[in-house]
């Protein structure tokens, strides 16, 4: 019966250990985005691998300037995700769960979800009236395939920071 109670206090320090282990690894972090990405490398123009949404989890491994390599709980996605797309709060879309540590508020999810609104842009306008937006709205409408972005850094011979497409 004593070998029994060593084993499982042994047992019981090496999960510790594992446990603790991991945290220090894989820091913890909540997406603060509505839609986030996780590309190839550290880098905006590398190639999307992923995609995560707000209050999603991922593990951090590594930190190379403002980006840190990422893993999301539960999945195979894995890949680099700008600093800005993070928070190491945990972010918990239903309050109450066992787990909080500390849930996003309504007016927290609200603002997240609303980001530069109609309302907020027409409130801007107000303020700002000798501001022509003509550009501003056609930007909004325009996108860009991964095969065009790269065809442009390419053509314009441009050097991206911390590595290629």
């Amino acid at each position: 019966m004593r070998k029994l109670k060593i084993d499982v206090f042994v047992f019981f320090l090496i999960f510790l250990t594992g446990a603790v282990a991991f945290a220090v690894v894989h820091k913890m972090m909540s997406v603060q985005v509505k839609n986030g990405q996780i590309r190839t490398s550290p880098t905006f123009l590398s190639k999307i691998v992923a995609r995560v949404s707000y209050g999603d989890q991922v593990g951090v491994s590594e930190e190379k300037g403002e980006w840190f390599k990422v893993a999301v709980t539960g999945s195979r996605k894995a890949g680099w995700m700008h600093s800005t797309s993070l928070s190491p709060k945990r972010i918990v879309l239903k309050p109450g769960a066992e787990d909080v540590r500390q849930a996003a508020d309504s007016d927290e999810i609200a603002l997240a979800g609303k980001g530069f609104s109609q309302q907020v842009e027409n409130e801007f306008r107000q303020r700002n009236p000798n501001i022509d937006f003509t550009w501003v709205d056609k930007m909004e409408k325009m996108t860009a395939t991964q095969a065009q972005i790269q065809k442009f850094v390419k053509d314009g011979g441009l050097f991206l920071e911390g590595g290629g497409i």
